[in-house]
């Protein structure tokens, strides 16, 4: 496996929210702006991107990925899907997914995941969260972080307000958004060797 070096901390966050109603309504962007918030009040400059803009990405160049999907029927979207299995290919193609998934030193990652879960609750996201986990546990990256953030079930008021989460609309809000913003930060300086 190719040796890589830790340079400075970097952060590549994709902002992964290719349904249309994911882009309509913009819960998925909203957490990846609030983490990029965070990443810049480390004084780092984030990259932000699209799941259809990021195929190209090496992700053993960096120090920090972070990738987020809506929840849709407990899965990820398609086209995440489909960059989670063209990422796999890759790395499975060049010999890097071995048995036991060892640790490549100083790669790191978050995943998040926005749900509205009407019927119950986070359980309806977390499958999303692990899919995503356990791909960068695959490619030997630490997972540091696992994020879920309510959003407002765009287009349906019952939905929004009778689920088991009871009324989210306007969610995620400007309160959840500071959490993502500060856990953000805080992830970063732990990474860092802060406190």
């Amino acid at each position: 496996m190719k040796k890589y070096q830790r340079q400075s901390l970097e952060l590549l966050p994709l902002n992964l929210s290719p349904f249309c109603w994911a882009s309509k309504s913009g819960n998925t962007e909203k957490v990846a702006k609030a983490i990029e918030k965070g990443v810049s009040k480390a004084g780092l400059n984030p990259v932000l991107k699209k799941v259809e803009e990021a195929g190209e990405e090496e992700l053993y160049d960096y120090d920090l990925v972070c990738l987020g999907a809506p929840s849709y029927g407990w899965q990820a979207p398609k086209p995440v899907q489909e960059y989670v299995k063209a990422k796999m290919d890759l790395h499975r193609s060049r010999g890097e997914i071995k048995i036991g998934a060892p640790k490549v030193p100083g790669r790191n990652a978050v995943v998040f995941c926005t749900y509205s879960g009407p019927h119950t609750g986070i359980n309806e996201a977390i499958p999303v969260g692990k899919y995503l986990g356990q791909f960068f546990e695959h490619i030997g990256f630490e997972l540091v972080g696992e994020w879920y953030a309510v959003g407002e079930f765009h287009g349906s008021e019952e939905l929004s307000t009778k689920g088991r989460l009871g009324d989210i609309r306007g969610r995620p809000n400007a309160q959840d958004l500071d959490k993502i913003e500060k856990d953000t930060l805080e992830t970063i300086k732990s990474l860092q060797g802060g406190t």
